[in-house]
């Protein structure tokens, strides 16, 4: 009978198996049927069938369920569906949890979406994987400076700063604060230096998922995981004893932006002083320290001074009334972010932030430094009153004639009785300071006598300061924003008329006012760039429309040697020749279709999207007596805005299609080249995409700035802590957004030409090159500054590293400095990926 049973379960086993085998090969079957109906979802439903049933299939199929997972993805981003599309990748990562290409692209679904700390780690496992796969090295490096912040590396490499912290820590430890709380705690530093001081429990809080991970790996590579609790919160979101056992006495923090209080260090302190604080030590008594609470910076004083200088002007104010023949009108009210929503109930930074000992052109000084406020962080009253503070007046008489271009400020940080930080663009300092751009005045030109004046406020956790304007010594008349300059009343005002943003025409007397970013204002005042491309664009248009067509044309002022005029009148008999079609797909606010509106019979057309910038465009065509067909907005006309490069019309092609290849940044744009070899295919005969090639230069340069800012330089700047090995798993091998001609750095090699990108001829294109550079310097070779030539033709270019250029530079640091000296011969392996430089220097 056993043996029969024996039997009967041999035969059901084999039954199974075969009836697996059969499932399996049907599966297969279907799914490439469904693959071929482009039926992905289904499909995708058959091979995680298949590879559930035969795990030993995983490495035959891996390719083809790779490419059916990502059409499916994207199929689900199409409509939405995002939990189905990350419920999909998690079923892979079961399926293939080292496979490097499924974590890349769920990291970019995640990063697309907002989840930039979960994206990170996708991208971060992808690189651990295969530390070779160029997309997830760039997607890493991309959202590496969203989560570590590049100021992590330049503050924990000021030992100054970290040494004034350790001695105020230690000052109150030793005074009876035995209990620590870091509010913000980054890579745990600060919590380090209370329990080396002597704390005996110590608390530590960061938001950041990634900063909170960080600090966990930190505290417990410097044997204090036991002595140190971290906790992944907001400060505000601590309760006793659910997250702490009882108050502290003492809170340490350095939750201070540029501008003191944009990192919301008053709503925490005031949180902190309600709930997780002792209570303050009474004033002028003679008591024991340990038991009352204090804070770590004790209090600040803000400094303010208003200067002159020509980098920050051209990027907030708009200077030329024409540009490239382009009549810019005076009802068009250009101003940057800081300004234009002063006014409004919308939470924006109302400063921006430079390192003026570092800025391009320097500045000049036009008043003394002057105190704007003093904030007590140990008197609870004091900060509750801050918000609801009303806004006080300021003047200070102007020392220096000159243009008046900004409030900049910066303040001092007085972390105890004893000891002080100072962010004083005078101070050798990590730190930037906060700049307040003026705007919106009918004149800016101050003289020695004059006296500026200025509203501050604390308002939205920011530090304000806005209606800047002067009084001049002659009359006393006051230059301010006048209603009757903007034709807005006032700030709420302003902001209506921003959010109705209706085209109004002059004889109005309202203004239509334009918000740029700061970048876009810069480009709008780079005249070398307009000029490049009217001459350039004009070149084409008469090659491809003989000079008898064409309407009018003023070519270049400068010698480019096409000058053409009105055409003699034509007889009615004569045939209105087609118009040529320009597309301009560059980012952001963009004058050019107007440009080559005026060059003849052209159709332009313009992918800006904002609604208010197309109104603006609109004007400004109008005040250029465009015929109101000539100008028109292209992504209006598209069924699909994702697909923007396609024919104009069915039967026509493009003439120019401008394309922006440099993000302002300094890096090259993201499937640029792809973008060129679709545009190729959309061009007339005589038709050409601008720019037409581009070259990258670079040259060699000893640099301590750019190791600074990249990565944590060892021990000896953390006090002895080991933090670097941590914090530098998210250094980039690239800085941007420099500008090299104020670089502490110095040149080790001349200028060389890296790498040629041809966006109208591919064959001349190479994914890499190996560069020959000669020393003409002794030194050590720390990073490689690059640049642009970005040529439209062979006869007009632009250079990225101009005076004028509204782009940046950008820098490859390399890993370890390199010893050489005059005479040596160095070759450089260059690579290119989508929009990525690698540059690397072969032994």
């Amino acid at each position: 009978m056993s043996s029969l049973n024996a039997k009967f379960r041999r035969s059901h086993r084999g039954a199974q198996e075969a009836g697996r085998r059969e499932l399996i090969s049907r599966s297969l079957q279907s799914a490439q049927h469904c693959l071929e109906d482009q039926d992905y979802g289904t499909a995708y439903a058959h091979y995680l069938l298949v590879l559930n049933l035969a795990p030993e299939l995983k490495t035959s199929v891996k390719e083809t369920f790779q490419f059916t997972l990502f059409k499916w993805a994207e199929e689900l981003d199409s409509l939405a569906r995002i939990q189905d599309l990350f419920n999909c990748y998690e079923q892979a990562l079961e399926l293939y949890p080292n496979d490097e290409v499924i974590c890349n692209s769920m990291g970019e679904h995640l990063f697309r979406m907002g989840f930039r700390d979960e994206a990170a780690g996708y991208f971060h496992k992808a690189v651990k994987l295969n530390p070779d796969f160029a997309d997830a090295k760039e997607n890493f490096y991309r959202v590496a400076n969203w989560l570590v912040e590049r100021w992590h590396f330049i503050m924990l490499n000021d030992a100054k700063r970290n040494l004034t912290y350790l001695k105020a820590i230690e000052n109150a430890v030793c005074s009876g604060c035995k209990s620590v709380l870091d509010i913000g705690t980054g890579t745990g530093i600060l919590s380090m230096f209370a329990k080396k001081a002597g704390a005996s429990s110590v608390f530590a809080c960061e938001l950041s998922k990634t900063m909170y991970e960080l600090a966990c790996d930190v505290v417990a590579a410097n044997n204090m995981d036991s002595d140190i609790k971290l906790l992944h919160l907001k400060s505000l979101d601590i309760e006793i004893p659910k997250h702490i056992p009882e108050r502290v006495s003492l809170v340490v923090t350095e939750t201070v932006d540029a501008g003191l209080f944009g990192e919301g260090i008053v709503e925490s302190l005031i949180h902190a002083w309600e709930h997780l604080l002792l209570q303050p030590k009474p004033k002028n008594q003679d008591v024991n320290t340990k038991d009352y609470g204090q804070v770590i910076p004790a209090s600040a004083i803000v400094f303010g001074m208003a200067v002159e200088c020509k980098e920050i002007r051209r990027h907030h104010r708009v200077g030329a009334q024409e540009v490239a023949g382009v009549h810019l009108p005076h009802s068009v009210k250009f101003f940057s972010p800081t300004y234009a929503f002063a006014g409004s109930e919308e939470t924006v930074e109302p400063y921006t932030t430079e390192k003026l000992s570092r800025i391009p052109g320097g500045y000049v000084p036009l008043t003394e430094p002057f105190q704007i406020m003093t904030v007590d962080f140990n008197n609870l009253q004091e900060l509750k009153s801050l918000a609801h503070r009303k806004s006080w007046k300021l003047s200070q008489p102007v020392i220096e004639g000159g243009m008046l271009d900004a409030i900049v400020v910066w303040f001092v940080l007085q972390l105890d009785d004893k000891h002080a930080l100072s962010t004083s663009p005078s101070e050798e300092t990590c730190w930037e300071q906060a700049v307040y751009p003026v705007q919106g005045l009918p004149d800016y030109s101050v003289k020695a006598g004059d006296t500026v004046m200025m509203e501050v406020c604390c308002q939205d956790c920011y530090l304000k300061i806005q209606k800047i304007s002067f009084l001049t010594s002659e009359c006393g008349m006051d230059c301010s924003d006048r209603d009757d300059m903007l034709g807005l009343g006032n700030e709420a005002e302003l902001c209506n008329a921003l959010a109705s943003l209706q085209t109004t025409s002059e004889q109005d007397g309202k203004g239509q006012v334009c918000v740029l970013e700061s970048t876009e204002i810069a480009l709008l005042n780079n005249v070398p760039y307009h000029e490049c491309f009217r001459a350039a664009m004009g070149k084409v248009l008469s090659s491809l429309n003989p000079s008898k067509d064409l309407e009018s044309m003023d070519i270049d002022r400068h010698g480019s040697g096409v000058n053409i005029q009105e055409s003699q009148n034509k007889s009615s008999s004569d045939v209105v020749p087609d118009p040529l079609y320009v597309l301009d797909v560059s980012e952001g606010f963009s004058i050019l279709p107007i440009i080559a509106g005026k060059l003849g019979p052209v159709k332009a057309y313009s992918s800006i999207e904002k609604e208010q910038h197309q109104a603006v465009l609109n004007v400004i065509s109008e005040a250029n007596n465009f015929p109101k067909e000539t100008l028109e907005f292209w992504l209006s006309h598209l069924e699909d805005e994702n697909v923007v490069l396609q024919r104009p019309k069915s039967d026509k092609l493009w003439s120019i299609i401008i394309l922006d290849v440099i993000e302002t940044s300094g890096l090259i744009q993201q499937e640029v080249m792809e973008k060129a070899a679709i545009s190729r295919c959309l061009l007339q005969s005589g038709g050409k995409i601008f720019p037409q090639y581009v070259l990258v230069y670079g040259m060699l340069v000893e640099s301590q700035s750019l190791l600074l800012e990249s990565a944590v330089q060892g021990t000896e700047p953390t006090l002895g802590f080991n933090i670097a090995p941590f914090i530098n798993q998210f250094k980039v091998p690239v800085r941007v957004y420099l500008d090299l001609s104020t670089l502490p750095c110095v040149p080790l090699s001349k200028p060389a030409e890296l790498l040629r990108l041809d966006l109208m001829n591919p064959l001349l294109n190479s994914a890499s090159r190996e560069v020959k550079v000669q020393i003409c310097k002794s030194g050590q070779v720390t990073a490689i500054p690059f640049w642009y030539h970005i040529h439209l033709d062979e006869e007009h270019s632009l250079n990225t590293c101009d005076e004028f250029s509204h782009w940046k530079q950008a820098a490859v640091v390399l890993d370890k400095p390199l010893q050489v000296q005059v005479g040596d011969e160095l070759v450089l392996d260059v690579q290119h990926h989508k929009s990525n430089i690698s540059i690397t220097v072969k032994q």
